[in-house]
């Protein structure tokens, strides 16, 4: 890799991880005053309450943390133990107290980070496996972090909604997700429908993501 090729990557991780660690100063003052009840409640994913998403954005930090102290060591992680652990683990930690549920997920946010502070470049370079076994770079995993922490801000349906997600997020992810929708389509090279052309940038990520149905649009279909 040439010079060049290493500074931008160190350029975009370190956008990523100042764009990251901001979306967790905004979601944790969205939890100020969380209620047990609120806690109960539906999110906007189907079948997990606001309880299920706080759990699941704390055990994906440990996850995070976990792959890039692994990739410093030289190997390749995994990023959770097995699907079913995975899911255990949320379902058995949704239905704390708000307070618990604020705390886990304050400790394992400042923990990620002290992990990003602390990783050298064999962490960085290195690589994991995620849940569905996939070979994912130590390079991305930063923003992929930035990801659950927006999307599932916006899902909590605590005041902060799509059209609240950071623009240079947005921005970002919206380069990613395009190329992803023209990849399911032939020969990758079909634009946009003009429908969605004309949303607000959120607004058709949000679409793209799944997260929000735009009359006269079909659903993007999964990968």
């Amino acid at each position: 890799m040439s010079e060049s090729e290493q500074r931008k990557i160190a350029n975009s991780l370190n956008e990523h991880v100042a764009g990251c660690a901001a979306a967790h100063q905004k979601l944790l003052s969205s939890l100020e005053n969380l209620t047990d009840e609120q806690c109960r409640q539906d999110s906007r994913l189907p079948n997990w309450s606001r309880g299920h998403v706080l759990t699941h954005l704390a055990r994906n930090a440990d996850s995070h943390a976990h792959l890039l102290r692994c990739a410093g060591l030289g190997e390749i992680g995994t990023q959770y133990e097995s699907v079913e652990k995975r899911n255990g683990d949320i379902e058995s930690g949704s239905s704390r107290t708000a307070s618990e549920l604020v705390k886990d997920l304050r400790s394992s946010i400042y923990a990620l980070e002290a992990v990003w502070a602390s990783a050298n470049e064999k962490a960085w370079s290195g690589e994991g496996r995620n849940l569905g076994g996939r070979v994912i770079e130590m390079s991305s995993i930063v923003f992929l972090r930035w990801r659950e922490v927006e999307i599932h801000h916006a899902d909590l349906s605590l005041g902060f909604s799509y059209d609240d997600l950071t623009p240079l997020y947005v921005r970002l992810e919206l380069d990613q997700q395009i190329m992803l929708w023209r990849s399911r389509k032939p020969m990758g090279m079909t634009d946009l429908p003009e429908i969605a052309k004309k949303l607000s940038p959120s607004q058709r990520l949000a679409w793209l993501m799944g997260r929000v149905e735009v009359a006269g649009l079909a659903k993007p279909e999964p990968l």
